[in-house]
Parts: structure tokens; sequence; C-alpha cells
């Protein structure tokens, strides 16, 4: 086990030490005004730009840009990590911190899944076995296979259990993570005669597998991994650690049932796809997909399972701001099927002719209705109304024109199924509750979307823990208050759990900074070179210090007479200059 110091005790420590003693007792400090001042210790510098304040228990430094609190400033001067800078300070000051232990399964149970997924391939691959020629009949290479980890549990009761036994594995764990089970105290293998699909996160860990039964009398025909600490179905997407490279290239990902389509769909050339681990999508996995891309074509089943997980799938995808089509495959059951018969080509084709969220959603609402009668236009006009109710302005008035020619009706009778009681505004209708929702009251300074530095800041933060310790010592470097306080949100669930969790984050926060916050993640795509983002928004946070402290010098100097101390009014004008020189440096590095 390691240890994590409470967030109290921390905050104790920072209230129990003056940043100026600290600074104080390696920096010469002289008082100006509230303040005090020094020459910087983290750049050469004549004139003294360092500043410490006593009363916000910050320092700056107007030359190079430094600033924080004192854990920032023990980092900075002694270069060392954030805990380990609290860490010193407590010592120093002899201050004792309260410890909370963190558990430490979680990597535990990556190795225990990364050995069993070794010895699985192993069975798989070092000897003649009923797993490997079962992938062999499915028309799978051996490269393929490798790619994603293919394996074999035997049909042996202890195999997995003796070997990892042999590594000092306990049982316990293996139970915990579903690779073995317990009768009459008797531990067995949960997984038997199966061919093995490891199920592998986005940072290359394995979470858990699925195993796939080769003999018709096995049941269930797929047998997963239970939820555990480490997996997390709701959480994770099949194969997308080795499509997402080719989903940003490809600017669209394909969702497909199953492992074997993604397989499938991969070895014929068709790299950007993966699979929702045999479940109903979730909004989770929404979330991971729109990290990558907003564009999703759904491929499911063409029987009327895979049309409802569609229908079901699709509203998800759009609620999390994806833009989503649908194709089916008619010639064969799944994909897996279809492009082994017909191709590449053939199959990037049903892509082409995949239809919209609003054309497959009034698609499927003819479902079982007779057109040419009058009762079945009435009620497809019905159906399509409530469809077309939650569009949004734009998206209503194209398929209120569709839904209208499709029954043979005008569009304003279908305006009026829309809004019986309410207004037509812009050529569309709301309801009564839209309206409410529409105007809803908005303090003056909330605002609409968050952008920018702070849009960045906030989706690295969500996205990479790594980089919550160093925005937090950086003062004012969100341009907004709402920014600055949905990042204590985040910084809080860090500091408290030892990681971060989208989930309470989110639920942590207002309905409208939860609103904001999900809108900038949404919409910030995944950045290729997220140190490079990164060091982007510390120069525009510094050219944005820079040039505000410019203004305000020069407005001094503006109101400066004859009467002003000479000496007063050359500093201020070297440290104009050197402000500006600065701001130069800044703007030629971007």
């Amino acid at each position: 086990m390691s240890f994590l110091y409470s967030k109290s005790s921390i905050e104790d420590l920072k209230e129990r030490v003056n940043i100026v003693d600290v600074v104080g007792r390696v920096v010469p400090l002289k008082r100006s005004g509230s303040n005090f001042k020094g020459r910087c210790p983290f750049h050469n510098e004549k004139t003294p730009s360092f500043v410490v304040s006593e009363q916000k228990q910050i320092f700056t430094c107007f030359g190079c840009g430094a600033t924080g609190n004192v854990f920032e400033f023990m980092k900075r001067y002694y270069n060392l990590e954030y805990i380990e800078a609290v860490e010193k300070l407590a010592d120093e000051y002899g201050i004792t911190l309260e410890k909370r232990r963190r558990d430490d399964r979680r990597d535990r149970y990556y190795e225990v899944n990364r050995l069993a997924a070794g010895f699985f391939y192993k069975a798989f691959t070092e000897k003649a076995n009923r797993g490997y020629s079962y992938m062999k009949r499915r028309g799978i290479t051996p490269p393929v296979l490798k790619k994603f980890g293919i394996g074999y549990a035997d049909a042996e009761w202890t195999s997995l259990v003796d070997y990892m036994n042999s590594q000092g594995i306990d049982n316990k764990i293996l139970i915990e993570l579903g690779l073995a089970a317990e009768t009459n105290g008797r531990v067995y293998d949960k997984f038997r005669n199966r061919v093995m699909f490891p199920i592998i996160n986005t940072s290359g860990k394995v979470i858990g597998f699925g195993g796939r039964a080769i003999s018709p009398e096995d049941n269930p025909k797929y047998l997963n991994s239970p939820e555990n600490i480490v997996f997390k179905k709701k959480n994770n997407l099949y194969g997308l650690n080795i499509s997402r490279q080719s989903v940003g290239k490809d600017g669209f990902i394909i969702l497909v049932e199953g492992y074997m389509d993604v397989i499938a769909l991969y070895q014929s050339g068709v790299h950007n796809v993966t699979a929702s681990l045999g479940t109903a999508l979730t909004e989770n996995q929404a979330s991971l997909i729109k990290r990558y891309t907003d564009s999703v074509v759904l491929s499911y089943d063409a029987d009327s399972a895979g049309r409802n997980a569609a229908l079901r799938g699709m509203d998800i995808l759009k609620n999390a701001g994806c833009r989503v089509r649908v194709l089916h495959v008619d010639d064969g059951k799944d994909p897996d099927e279809f492009i082994k018969k017909n191709g590449k080509d053939a199959f990037m084709k049903l892509i082409d002719g995949a239809l919209p969220y609003g054309d497959y959603k009034l698609e499927a609402a003819k479902a079982g209705l007779d057109l040419s009668s009058n009762e079945g236009r009435i009620d497809y006009v019905k159906r399509a109304s409530n469809i077309i109710s939650t569009m949004s302005p734009v998206e209503r008035d194209i398929y209120i024109s569709k839904a209208a020619k499709e029954a043979g009706v005008s569009e304003s009778a279908v305006r009026m199924e829309l809004s019986p009681e309410g207004e037509t505004i812009a050529g569309g209708s709301l309801k009564p509750a839209d309206r409410g929702r529409d105007h809803e009251e908005k303090t003056s300074d909330e605002p609409d979307v968050i952008m920018g530095r702070d849009r960045d800041l906030l989706t690295l933060a969500m996205r990479r823990e790594r980089y919550i310790d160093t925005i937090s010592t950086m003062t004012e470097i969100f341009a907004m208050e709402t920014s600055a306080r949905i990042f204590e949100a985040i910084e809080r669930d860090y500091r408290e759990h030892g990681e971060l969790d989208e989930h309470r984050v989110m639920d942590s926060l207002s309905d409208s900074d939860r609103g904001l916050l999900r809108e900038a993640c949404e919409s910030t795509p995944y950045y290729e070179d997220e140190e490079k983002v990164f060091r982007d928004c510390m120069r525009d946070w510094k050219l944005s210090a820079l040039v505000a402290e410019e203004e305000k010098i020069i407005t001094m100097l503006s109101l400066a007479d004859e009467s002003d101390d000479d000496e007063k009014l050359k500093t201020l004008m070297e440290r104009l200059k050197i402000i500006q020189t600065d701001i130069q440096k800044e703007r030629n590095l971007g």
C-alpha cells in the first residue's frame, strides 16, 4: 500500500506557514507597500520584479511569469514533485500530515490480467488447439490474431489456476477478477474451452476478457469478465486501443456489436472500428467516443434486436454531441459475414449510404404501419412529431417537410401536431415546455460556452490527471470565474479520492456549470500533442498577464506630471521596456 495525504492536512499546512517567511529564507525581500519584492530566483534580472503577497499567500514574477502558492515555490526552487514539496515543507515546520491509505489493488489486478492474457496467448499459439482451429475457420490471419492478442482457454479445470498459483497469485484475486470460481471449497478456471478476447483499455492495460464458446453445448455462447475494480463495461470499448489512431485519420468511427465484427473489419482494412462489449451503448461509452471523433456510424445486425439497439444507441450518441448515421447489413447477418463475402469496397459503399439520425428515425417510425390508409398516415405523423419535437429548430424545419411528404399531408398539419397549443416561431413550433427551457433565467455574467484557454485547460484536466497539480498553482490562469469554479470541483475530487472520476465531478456541479463543462469537453477534439496544447495555454496566460501589466503601466505614465518622482518614472519606463520585450518574445514563440 502507498499513501496519500488528506486534503484537510495539506490545507492546514498551507495556512500555518507564511509564504513570506518561506521565500525570505532564500530570496532577500524588501517591503513594497502591502507586498514584498526581490529578485526572481528563477531567472536572472537586475531590477526586482519578483513580488510576494502576504495577504494572498502567493508569489509572482513579472519578468518570467512564474507564479503560485507556497507549494509551487518549493517545487520550483528545490526541483521537487508536488507531494515532495508538501512533505519537505511539513518536515521543515515540524507539522505532521494526516495520511490516508490509497488502494493499490488496481496495479496488482492489471498485472494479474496481463499474466492471464499471456497464458491464454501462449496456449493459443504454441501447440495445436481447438481455439486456433476455430479462428482459422473464421478466416482470421495470424498477424491479426497477434494484433488483438487472441488466446485460448483449454478444456481442463485448473490450468490457469495452477499457473497463477505458481506465480504467487492468490485465488481470491482470481475469483474477484472472474478468472476463477469456487464451489464447495474447490477453485477452478472460469473460462474453459473458449477462444479468449483480451479487453484492453486505451492506456494499454488488460482490464478483462471475453470468452467465445467453441463447442455448441457450452453455454453461454459468450462469457465475459464480471464488473470489478478495473473492469467497468460501461466505461470501455473493445478494440479502441488499436483503432483510435485510425479514427483520427478517417474522421469517423464505426461502432459494431461484437468482437468478431471488429476483428473481421480490421482484417479487411477497415481500421476505425470498435464495439460496445456486448452491452447496450452507455453514456460513458458515448463520451469516450466523443474524445476521438464526433462522427459515428452505427453498424448493427439487421435483425429487430439490432435495429432496436441502433435506435437506443443513436439517441445516446446524439445527446453526447455526436453526429450519427446508421447502416444495416442486409446481405448477411452481421458486418463480419458481409465483409468476408463482399469485401471492403462494398462495405464502404454501405457506409456512404448510411442514414443520418433524422432519416433513420423517421424510417423506423413507419414500421408496422400502412401508409396507404388514413389510420396509418395519422399514426405515422404522431410518431414522426414525437421524434421531430426533440430536434433543433433547423432539424425540425428539414424533417417536418420530409414527414409531411411521406404522409401525404401539409407541413402546417405536422407543425400543428408538434404544437397544438403552441406558437409558431421562425417557421417551427415550440411546445410550452420547450419555451420554458429556452427562456430559463440566467445571470448576466454566466457564459453560454467556455472557449479558448479556459476550455483547453478544463479539458486537459478532465482527460489527464497529471495536469491538475500544475494548473492548481497558476494564479488567475482562468479568464472566467465560472471556469475557475469548475476547476475547483475537478481539483477537489482529485485531491479527495486520489484519482479523478468524471461522474463525481459532474454530480458536484450546478446544472449550468455541468452543462458548460460537458459542452467544453465534448466540443474539444482529441489532442494529438497534449503537451503542446498545455504549453500554448501557459504562453497565452503569461502573455495575457504581460499585456495587462503593460496597459497598467502605460496608464500610470499617461497620468504622470512634473511633480512625480523621476526615479519612480524611470523604473516604470524600464519595466515597460522589459514587458514589451517579453511580449514580443512570447508572440514570436506563438
